[in-house]
């Protein structure tokens, strides 16, 4: 094969996995999980982590590898997944990254290194304190002041709104010019990046599907475990969608009705942004589901272009 590894990606409820594992039967492959919430054991149902039944004897990486009190970022990402491609290459298999967070793909692909410098815990738990006292919407104004591109980019996510800040009260530059810097830099796979899309009412449907299946299986109680077991609201796993708003929900925030209708609308705006980022990556073979017969279909498709068939 020319390339050195494929690339899965889309919106959240795309059918990723399962386009993944049915590619991973056609081409010898293995998955490594591109998601910043499957990694954490114990956070099965609001992370549709795939079962063992659902993984059809496909081996997958970095699944179930932390517990839900550690922390986990880009650069944790990067350099396991880093020993997984070369192990699975070795195994003389094909490494197949699956998952939704594009910010860790385009450090992995481009081969970004983190230097010291660009981050400071002092400043970000000053700004998590800000965030906490006066709102996501009031540091999304501070944040737009400056740095509109990323504003826009990470509405409502506050997590990467107080990273934005962080960098530019370091370093003085724009974190949206960092991004571009990045996605410009050469990549160091030659990889096949393809992305997961389909009408936007498509998908919201499909969001809203997957988060009633969520709760009919049992995220409440998932998420009321979890917090027995000490694990906090500001905790890196339960910034994940669903974890967060069934934590506001078991501490009287709010009921679970709207608990549950906020976890559809944030999932949905989630979806958007991820199809805005994945439009700014360069080389990216986008599949509409609209144009094949499900994820075997697509799977097929996608190994015939691998295999420089189509």
């Amino acid at each position: 094969m020319a390339f050195d590894l494929a690339i899965i990606a889309g919106p959240t409820a795309a059918g990723k996995t399962e386009t993944a594992i049915a590619l991973a039967h056609i081409i010898n492959g293995e998955i490594v999980s591109a998601d910043s919430i499957q990694v954490y054991r114990r956070m099965d149902i609001g992370s549709a982590k795939p079962d063992t039944e659902m993984m059809q004897g496909i081996k997958h990486h970095m699944i179930d590898i932390l517990e839900p009190d550690e922390d986990y970022n880009v650069s944790c990402f990067v350099r396991r997944a880093e020993k997984e491609i070369e192990d699975i290459r070795g195994r003389r298999a094909f490494p197949i990254i699956c998952g939704g967070t594009g910010f860790y793909i385009r450090a992995l692909l481009h081969g970004i290194e983190f230097a010291e410098g660009e981050t400071d815990p002092v400043i970000r738990e000053r700004l998590t304190e800000e965030t906490e006292a006066y709102g996501i919407s009031r540091m999304e104004e501070k944040l737009a002041s400056f740095d509109p591109v990323s504003a826009g980019l990470y509405h409502g996510n506050a997590k990467r709104i107080i990273r934005a800040i962080e960098y530019h009260e370091l370093t003085g530059r724009l974190l949206s010019d960092k991004n571009f810097e990045e996605r410009n830099k050469a990549p160091v796979y030659d990889a096949a990046y393809f992305v997961i899309t389909m009408p936007r009412a498509m998908l919201y449907e499909r969001i809203n599907r997957r988060v009633d299946l969520m709760m009919d299986r049992g995220l409440v109680d998932e998420v009321k475990k979890l917090k027995e077991s000490g694990v906090k609201r500001d905790m890196t796993s339960m910034q994940g969608l669903g974890y967060r708003q069934i934590y506001d929900h078991l501490e009287g925030r709010y009921d679970l009705a709207t608990a549950v209708d906020e976890i559809k609308k944030q999932t949905r705006h989630f979806a958007k942004r991820q199809l805005t980022w994945f439009r700014k990556e360069k080389n990216v073979i986008w599949i509409d589901v609209t144009e094949h017969n499900g994820s075997v279909d697509m799977a097929e498709y996608m190994a015939g272009y691998i295999n420089g068939q189509v």
